[in-house]
């Protein structure tokens, strides 16, 4: 018998394990309070009713899972329980240090065991970092019910396993603990036989702050808060005290983590509240956004980029000097880099919330594009055609060619799209900002081109035909 890194008590090479073995009292906290059954795990109410496939899982009938949810709500406890429920042999990989070799090796163990009568839950943290080779490996046995496969990953199952694999298993999402659950955590890890004591045998109790700073902090982490409080009591005993108080909390933890993997799913989350709350014209929620991507170390560049394509995506002519801002806080974040560019970059979110909105830019692009991908779009007219070579004169290229600054106004009214897209409408600005002044404008280059129809767009109607 060995014990991990964690205080946990592992079985020698070679031998089946049951659960996650037992825990020494020296272990982490949130490592003793580990739930033994399913109705000692705390939240995730929602997977847990009378049929849920949980409890179907921990009463032995196979089936493959993948378990999707931030750090902290459980997804390992949960296999564990599943295990030993089923009294099947349980295996634990982690993605992110073990390869090709060690997974081929586990799954013919499996097979072994399952000749002898013994089935094997086959636990795979963070398998998001699994390569797609590796994610196949596991499809015969996942099809075949050689294991039982219980996958976690803090990253959503749809971008980051194949298609295949979790066609074959159930997808169960879990949630952030609320702070209800997170206070029933602490009062278990005050009270619960193999909770805190002091060396003399004597219970901690914690003050209302103490309590309301370990939920907040802990950010629905069920080990977060559980770590926290330990360091918390530890410093109290020090002091030689047995109330934590909010004092001893703020000594326990330096600096609040912050909710954003700038690596996983958080991430996307995130960037994805950011555009969209600047797109929504709420400055207030775009500066959260960028403080959270700050305080997280997303890297500057990352944030820059979005805000130069946003200002084109979203804003576009109708205020044509965000562009330039957004470009020129790009440009700072290269030239002096944080701290300092926070001030950059807040300036190009405020002008990117402030400014007024239209994705004129964007839409006329796209439909320029699909009728490109569509094939339409015939030959360029002849008129229009290079006629600086010898022989462009002889095909009649340049031919009746209308100089436009030659005309009043500096508009020469002649066809410049193909035959087969000369009606067509791409932009179509909006009212908004200086658009509303293009519109007109457009309106006055269309009767000169002789393109009535195009004009009577631009409100955004459809043209009668």
């Amino acid at each position: 018998m060995s014990e991990d890194l964690f205080g946990v008590v592992r079985p020698d090479p070679g031998a089946a394990m049951g659960s996650l073995g037992q825990t020494t009292a020296h272990a982490p906290l949130a490592v003793r309070l580990r739930p033994r059954t399913l109705d000692e795990i705390v939240g995730q109410a929602h997977l847990l009713g009378p049929g849920s496939p949980l409890r179907r899982l921990v009463a032995g009938q196979a089936m493959s899972v993948f378990l999707w949810g931030p750090p902290g709500v459980g997804k390992t406890t949960i296999a564990a329980v599943a295990s030993r429920g089923a009294g099947a042999r349980f295996v634990e990989l982690s993605a992110v240090t073990s390869g090709v070799k060690e997974l081929r090796a586990e799954l013919a163990q499996a097979g072994a065991e399952l000749a002898r009568g013994r089935a094997t839950v086959l636990f795979i943290d963070e398998v998001h970092h699994f390569s797609k080779t590796q994610q196949h490996i596991l499809l015969p046995a996942v099809e075949n019910r050689l294991v039982t496969l219980i996958a976690a990953t803090t990253e959503n199952p749809s971008f980051a396993v194949i298609a295949p694999l979790l066609s074959r298993s159930l997808l169960l999402t879990l949630e952030a603990l609320t702070p209800g659950d997170l206070s029933q955590l602490i009062d278990r890890g005050l009270s619960d036989p193999r909770g805190l004591r002091t060396a003399a045998g004597a219970r901690f109790s914690l003050d209302p702050t103490a309590r309301d700073q370990l939920v907040q902090l802990a950010n629905g982490d069920a080990r977060r808060v559980l770590t926290y409080l330990e360091e918390a009591a530890a410093g109290t005993e020090a002091a030689g005290g047995t109330v934590i108080t909010g004092a001893a909390v703020e000594q326990a933890v330096d600096r609040a983590a912050v909710r954003y993997d700038a690596a996983g799913d958080e991430h996307y989350d995130v960037a994805s509240a950011f555009i969209k709350s600047l797109r929504g014209s709420d400055v207030q929620a775009g500066l959260h956004y960028l403080a959270r991507m700050i305080a997280a170390g997303e890297d500057p560049r990352f944030i820059a980029r979005r805000l130069v394509i946003l200002a084109s995506e979203d804003i576009g002519l109708a205020a044509p000097s965000v562009l330039p801002l957004c470009v020129a806080a790009a440009q700072a974040v290269q030239l002096i880099g944080l701290p300092e560019a926070r001030l950059n970059l807040a300036q190009a979110v405020i002008a990117c919330a402030t400014a007024p909105k239209s994705n004129a830019v964007i839409t006329a692009i796209d439909a320029a594009l699909a009728d490109v991908r569509a094939g339409r779009g015939g030959r360029v007219p002849a008129h229009l055609r290079d006629a600086h070579y010898s022989a462009a004169a002889g095909l009649g290229h340049g031919q009746d060619y209308r100089y436009a600054h030659d005309h009043p106004h500096g508009v020469a009214a002649q066809q410049y799209l193909p035959d087969d897209l000369v009606d067509a409408l791409y932009y179509r600005p909006t009212d908004h900002g200086h658009e509303a002044q293009l519109v007109q404008r457009l309106e006055a280059i269309d009767r000169l081109l002789g393109r009535p129809r195009a004009a009577a767009a631009f409100d955004g109607s459809e043209p009668e035909a």
